[in-house]
């Protein structure tokens, strides 16, 4: 369960006016100082890499959360705001989103990008630095939740998920999108090679290298479609209208996975 305790801060005009509140988070400090490293670049290199194709997937996430004009939102692992930029043009003025990640610098990216398009919707979205596995809100008070490429990135999956349906009102869905880990020997031939001589190359030429071989680590680390399914179950979700976690091979370039659950 989260704490009551509760700071806050700004961070510097030269970065963003924005508000954050801020939390402890009980992670591993290189993972964050990754994540920190690669912000300035992060959204380049999704567009290049994917060939933009990231883009509609996060769209079908957001639209698999269920999210409606006046729900209250959360965006878990939110980097520098897409799916929370998505959630709020469907919650609208009257609803709210909040984007968490642990990463500062992903956050104060987030938080430029939300002033410098100045949507009227966009004043809905708060931004958070916090931790996925111990999340600063009240059981049952979040109407729809989303998590675009953060699961193979916490350190416990077990307890993230624990902690998301802890918050999730009755009912209610929750959205993941990220790579999974390929079963097939042809599909983990295909990934495994568009890692290493086109994604780890590209990142080179932005001095990234290093970090961007952490991506293949991470998948082939990460739990297979059954495998999450499992977890999932056991955890008391359910599938939605009986959908589960499916991957594709986009163009033969990504395989990914969709999960959409209900609490």
């Amino acid at each position: 369960m989260a704490s009551s305790l509760q700071l806050q801060f700004r961070l510097s005009p030269s970065t963003t006016p924005a508000l954050l509140r801020h939390r402890p988070i009980q992670c591993a400090t290189d993972r964050r100082a990754l994540f920190d490293r690669i912000a300035p670049v992060y959204d380049n290199l999704n567009d290049l890499l994917s060939l933009g194709q990231h883009r509609i997937w996060k769209r079908m996430a957001v639209s698999w959360s269920g999210a409606k004009a006046g729900d209250c939102v959360l965006d878990i692992c939110c980097g520098s705001g897409d799916l929370a930029f998505l959630l709020s043009q469907k919650v609208g003025s009257n609803g709210k989103v909040t984007g968490l990640d642990f990463s500062r610098q992903q956050l104060s990216i987030a938080s430029s990008r939300q002033t410098s398009l100045s949507r009227p919707c966009y004043k809905n979205i708060e931004w958070v630095e916090g931790d996925a596995l111990n999340l600063p809100f009240s059981d049952g008070s979040v109407d729809a939740i989303t998590m675009g490429y953060g699961l193979r990135n916490v350190l416990d999956k077990r307890k993230a998920l624990e902690e998301m349906l802890r918050v999730l009102k009755e009912g209610s869905k929750l959205s993941i999108l990220d790579f999974s880990k390929a079963t097939q020997p042809t599909t983990a031939s295909i990934q495994e090679w568009m890692i290493n001589n086109i994604v780890v190359p590209v990142a080179s030429g932005y001095g990234l290298a290093e970090d961007y071989k952490y991506l293949s680590k991470s998948i082939s680390e990460f739990s297979t479609g059954k495998e999450l399914e499992k977890l999932a179950l056991e955890m008391g979700f359910m599938f939605c209208l009986g959908s589960k976690l499916w991957n594709l091979t986009i163009v033969r370039i990504w395989c990914f996975g969709f999960m959409s659950l209900m609490h």
